[in-house]
């Protein structure tokens, strides 16, 4: 398993009951945006702020050393696996 894959496996461990909550609102929202929006957006705003501390703790490492310049593909691989599970992420806030 890769660092950004343990990464998200213990983001979602962590915070099981959010991420267990956001699931029913996303697929509910991906059937019926309409309906679902405002719901998906206040639940979805914790959940990129879950994501993005997760991201930020994945990448500190790797810009400090000499590897800084591979940490925005870091957390762009990360922010793919997000997507694996939560395709409609990208449009929390949207309107």
């Amino acid at each position: 398993m890769t660092k950004h894959e343990e990464y998200y496996v213990k983001m979602v461990e962590e915070n099981q009951e959010v991420f267990n909550a956001f699931m029913e609102i996303h697929d509910k929202y991906a059937k019926d945006y309409k309906t679902w929006q405002t719901e998906f957006n206040h639940q979805g705003k914790e959940i990129v702020e879950i994501i993005r501390e997760w991201e930020r703790r994945l990448c500190q490492h790797s810009e400090r050393g000499q590897y800084g310049k591979f940490s925005g593909g870091l957390a762009e691989k990360f922010w793919i696996t997000v997507r694996k599970d939560f395709p409609k992420i990208d449009f929390v806030g949207v309107k």
